[in-house]
């Protein structure tokens, strides 16, 4: 990855180069000059073990090469003590005047000196996928989530960045909704095909009665043949262009999408395009025919397919079928068609998707069909991400009491009215804000305790830890951003232009040395799609500003120098502790 100019050098690399020159002074290779974070922080703060590496090379004990590297360090600035130590470590201890200089740095910098690209790129992120006339569920909650999380930080990292919710609005679940809304009521003018004048604006069903259509149909469909015959020939119809039939689609659009927005919108998720399935299908014949003509697609069983199988493969990599023998078109076809719709609108240099992971053969054989077909360019990046599912306490996708698929808008429901109570029962935030409050804290809970997994791992949904104040969670976090929030109101002066000041105490250090880790751990969730980073991250830098909150008298110091260097600490804090919160989607109220 390159850095762009108006970054800085995360810490680390500042000291390996610092142990890198030390290195080439004794006489061996800069390049095992390379530090990392203590993992024994009772000992050191940072370390280094390459010694060890460049005994082979250089045949000298390790400890003795380490010894060379540590005299050459004696007296450089920004080392507390250096310390060789069997068989042949090196462990360093930092000048607190080389942690000041540094968040010193951080403060004044914009976005704290993070790494970003040094070339923008354009990048689609493509993690809706939800089926219109159907109420979201649970399973759409973690693409929604990561989703909006990673679109943040593609962000926060300088890219162009265009969020696709990708609905599903053009398949045979519209031809089923016809079909049963035609025979319920088949005096209605969209089914009059010699009907000339202007349909209705208003449709002829709300969002509640277009959820309980569906369903109906599709279970109908399975037992009655005629009748899926019927919602078969009506999807046809769809879209071949019948007009009534369209006519019902828009109200069908224009209700499910007015719905889905209010649910998106509840879990603060946001698309820059509501495109969806049937935004695609113009770009089908073309794409089809140029195929053909290059000899990509061929008939196969009076079916048309695109070979995708390489002589690499260890497993079977199946055909992708783009057109059934009945002449139907499938998912794949929409996405590669899709795919030509965002590289003439876009021209992206990355496509992210986030679904399931169980669709990942698909995927797979998608990406396979578009890059050898040159649909996209050859270095424009093609990425799925599977995430995993959420399950109950019994270890299985979790569900309602009764065993149902529970509709996201209960969940969120459930879980701020959780919230609520705890609110309540403390009894600091005022009644007209307890709401607000909750909503808030609740999304902590829910999204925290989502991102804090890895996006592939299957993970188990626990209300009661999830919103728990103390622990690993969302609402610990707002707490820690609420105590320094208090903090400084009762500080009562403008906080923001206080310099950092050299640590006076090892809390106040450690605190320091943390929040220079935003910029590692930041380029760490970019590179590998892990907003579950942040959250670690996170974590630690509450944790630690929590320790020094407890260790170290803040307002009542007596000392204006030391206050001001707290009070300059705790701001800072409380900036990169919202950052990374809104990198994850969510927010701190005032109080809790």
């Amino acid at each position: 990855m390159i850095r762009r100019k108006d970054t800085m050098n995360k810490f680390v690399e500042l000291i390996s180069q610092e142990v890198s020159k030390a290195f080439t002074a004794a006489g061996y290779e800069g390049g095992y000059g390379i530090v990392t974070v203590s993992n024994r922080p009772d000992l050191c703060e940072y370390q280094c073990n390459c010694a060890m590496k460049a005994a082979k090379l250089f045949k000298k004990a390790p400890i003795a090469i380490a010894q060379d590297v540590a005299a050459q360090l004696n007296g450089n600035p920004m080392f507390l003590s250096v310390e060789a130590v069997n068989p042949g470590f090196l462990n360093f201890k930092l000048n607190a005047c080389a942690c000041k200089d540094y968040i010193e740095a951080m403060r004044t910098s914009e976005r704290f000196g993070a790494w970003q690209e040094e070339t923008p790129k354009t990048i689609v992120v493509d993690y809706g996928g939800p089926n219109v006339a159907k109420p979201l569920h649970i399973g759409h909650l973690r693409s929604a989530i990561i989703g909006e999380s990673l679109k943040r930080i593609y962000r926060y990292c300088g890219n162009n960045v265009i969020g696709d919710i990708h609905m599903g609005d053009w398949g045979l679940q519209m031809g089923l909704i016809i079909a049963e809304l035609a025979e319920r009521q088949p005096e209605l003018c969209y089914f009059d095909p010699d009907y000339t004048g202007e349909y209705p604006t208003e449709a002829p069903f709300t969002i509640s009665e277009l959820e309980e259509i569906y369903p109906a149909a599709s279970a109908k469909s399975k037992v009655d043949e005629a009748f899926a015959e019927k919602a078969h020939t009506a999807t046809f119809e769809l879209q071949d262009g019948r007009r009534g039939y369209r006519a019902i689609w828009n109200h069908i659009m224009a209700v499910s999408v007015a719905d889905l927005k209010k649910n998106y919108a509840n879990l603060d998720v946001d698309f820059d395009v509501w495109l969806g399935e049937s935004d695609a299908q113009p770009y089908i014949p073309a794409m089809l025919e140029d195929l053909k003509a290059r000899g990509f697609a061929t008939e196969s069983d009076d079916a048309l397919i695109m070979e995708v199988a390489e002589e690499t493969d260890t497993k079977e990599v199946p055909p992708c079928i783009l057109v059934k023998s009945d002449g139907a078109t499938l998912y794949a076809t929409t996405d590669l068609a899709t795919m030509v719709q965002r590289m003439q609108d876009y021209n992206p240099d990355k496509m992210l998707y986030l679904t399931d992971k169980r669709q990942s053969l698909h995927f797979e054989q998608v990406f396979r069909a578009a890059r050898k077909s040159g649909i996209v360019r050859p270095d424009t990046e093609l990425q799925f991400l599977g995430f995993g599912t959420m399950n109950g306490k019994d270890g299985k996708p979790f569900k309602t009491r009764d065993g149902g698929v529970m509709r996201l808008e209960r969940l969120i429901s459930e879980i701020t009215e959780f919230v609520h109570d705890k609110v309540q029962e403390n009894q600091i935030v005022a009644e007209e804000e307890r709401a607000a409050t909750a909503r808030l804290i609740a999304m902590a809970a829910l999204k925290y305790g989502d991102l804090s997994n890895q996006p592939a791992k299957d993970y188990i949904f626990d209300l009661d830890k999830f919103a728990a104040f103390e622990g690993n969670t969302g609402p610990y976090i707002l707490y820690t951003i609420v105590r320094i929030k208090s903090i400084l109101s009762r500080y009562g002066k403008e906080a923001d232009s206080l310099p950092i000041a050299e640590p006076v105490c090892s809390e106040q250090k450690e605190l320091m040395l943390t929040l220079s880790r935003f910029s590692d751990n930041l380029s760490i969730a970019y590179r590998d799609n892990a907003p579950n980073v942040i959250c670690a991250y996170l974590y630690d830098l509450a944790g630690s500003f929590n320790k020094f909150y407890h260790e170290v008298k803040i307002l009542a110091e007596t000392d204006q120098a030391k206050q001001e260097g707290y009070i300059a600490l705790c701001r800072l804090t409380q900036r990169v502790l919202e950052t990374c919160c809104d990198l994850l989607g969510f927010s701190a109220p005032e109080k809790m």
